[in-house]
């Protein structure tokens, strides 16, 4: 199965980055799943819904835009392109500066937010946004 990211590049469209949701974010499904595992299983229902939202969770930079899809059957998407884009504010608390996990507001002409939580590295994101950007005006 290809994914959404894929899905929708449109002609002369690369991704230049691909970003996931950390790992760490989903650390109570884990505890409560470890804990509830014991009562018929009742755990494992944790852990496949953390599972399902890690998979189904999609965020990229490409040379033309940002893509960020959530969810599985019911879907959210949010693409914007590049040049639309004013500032990209990364939010990290202390767990997140140490485990290297946070979250970005991408603000948008207009007054549109964006927020995408829980991402894994949210500076290299912003990063790669500022170089993608660079790059589209030269």
């Amino acid at each position: 199965m290809s994914s959404y990211v894929d899905k929708v590049l449109i002609k002369d469209e690369a991704v230049i980055y691909l970003a996931k949701l950390s790992l760490w974010s989903f650390f109570w499904y884990f505890f409560f799943g470890l804990l509830l595992l014991p009562l018929f299983g009742a755990g494992l229902i944790l852990w496949i819904a953390a599972w399902i939202i890690y998979i189904s969770t999609e965020l990229a930079i490409t040379n033309k835009r940002i893509i960020s899809k959530k969810g599985l059957i019911q879907r959210q998407t949010v693409e914007m392109f590049l040049e639309k884009i004013e500032s990209i504010q990364v939010d990290q608390g202390v767990l997140g500066r140490v485990f290297n996990f946070g979250s970005i507001t991408i603000a948008g002409t207009g007054g549109d937010k964006s927020p995408i939580n829980n991402i894994s590295d949210p500076i290299e994101f912003r990063k790669a946004f500022m170089t993608a950007v660079d790059a589209n005006k030269k």
